[in-house]
């Protein structure tokens, strides 16, 4: 408990002692009270009781002057997250086998839903998840489809993810990732709109909306140029991390070499460039590893401590009390102890 101005309370004895006496009740003089020496005082014995009720308002009145307070600091940790759209090709050319890390043979497909897995969850090594990040899932072939809306339930994601199969129908093969990446921006742009459960990370706390575009091919689907889509990201303050997964030897490092790129790749390039993403390429477990290492680098939740000073009034408290004191006193003036001068 504490005290605004506590100097209030230095009035106290200062005002009790300029009040000394003037609180008396009136009375008649006499020149003796020995007539009266034998007669009961009755309720005259009580009428000290409304001065010191009068009394005790002043000295709450004081107290309630002095604005007392009880205050308590406390702290939260805070996560500002990222918004991450993740864009999986799944034309017919990601049925295509690259090598894991053991030398085996696996389909773009299969290496890149384990990638994606590990991204998601973590691999307890390099990897370290992204628990604090509102993540979706967006498809695409010949057509982009939302598989999984921005969620904070990475549960049913990963499942999600573990499910996605290559697009075997002709009439829907095709590569669209223009469509894909305007879907995404469009996502990242409305999610505002979206509701989540009481509990959840508040949308308020995502600081950067990023889009991560895995692809293999070249754009030869969709309504939206992939050049149009970028622009409407970088509009909408998206950045886009684009991943080509093919056939194009990298260093040992994972980064791309500039003078090996492809028409396509250069595409990719300048859209991450445009949008303040990077761009890589990859072609087998190793190599897009370390892409994805790069960019959960890149892309971390910062988490600040935020400290409080929680304030409570309690003014109101000896006000209270002032109050009934007053008015108990005005009804045993008023009634018992009323006296006439």
């Amino acid at each position: 408990m504490s005290f605004l101005y506590l100097w209030v309370l230095l009035l106290i004895p200062v005002v009790l002692f300029a009040l000394r006496g003037r609180l008396r009740r009136t009375s008649l003089q006499v020149a003796s009270l020995g007539l009266w020496s034998d007669a009961d005082a009755g309720r005259a014995r009580y009428l000290w009781i409304p001065v010191c009720l009068r009394r005790l308002v002043l000295v709450l009145l004081l107290v309630a002057l002095a604005r007392p307070q009880a205050g308590s600091t406390y702290s939260i940790d805070v996560a500002e997250g990222i918004a991450i759209q993740l864009l999986v090709d799944v034309s017919s050319s990601m049925d295509m086998n690259v090598r894991n890390l053991e030398g085996k043979n696996l389909s773009r497909m299969e290496v890149a839903k384990e990638m994606v897995q590990r991204f998601i969850a973590g691999d307890g090594e390099t990897l370290h998840g992204r628990g604090q990040d509102l993540l979706g899932l967006i498809t695409f072939a010949r057509y982009a489809d939302t598989r999984s809306p921005l969620t904070f339930g990475h549960d049913a994601l990963l499942q999600i993810v573990s499910s996605l199969e290559v697009q075997e129908r002709p009439n829907e093969d095709g590569t669209a990732y223009g469509d894909a990446l305007a879907l995404a921006a469009a996502r990242l742009q409305n999610i505002e709109e979206l509701q989540f459960g009481q509990g959840s990370v508040d949308v308020d706390s995502i600081q950067s909306r990023v889009i991560i575009l895995l692809t293999d091919g070249e754009n030869n689907s969709g309504a939206h140029l992939p050049l149009e889509a970028a622009g409407l990201a970088k509009q909408w303050g998206c950045r886009i991390y684009c991943i080509s997964l093919g056939d194009t030897n990298v260093g040992s490092s994972g980064k791309m070499q500039i003078e090996k790129l492809t028409a396509t790749e250069q595409t990719l390039k300048y859209i991450s460039d445009q949008t303040g993403g990077i761009f890589r390429q990859a072609t087998d477990f190793e190599s897009l590893l370390s892409v994805y290492e790069e960019i959960d680098q890149l892309e971390r939740s910062e988490i600040a401590t935020r400290s409080y000073d929680r304030v409570a009034e309690w003014f109101w408290l000896p006000l209270s009390v002032a109050m009934l004191c007053l008015l108990v006193a005005l009804i045993l003036e008023a009634s018992v102890l009323r006296v006439v001068p």
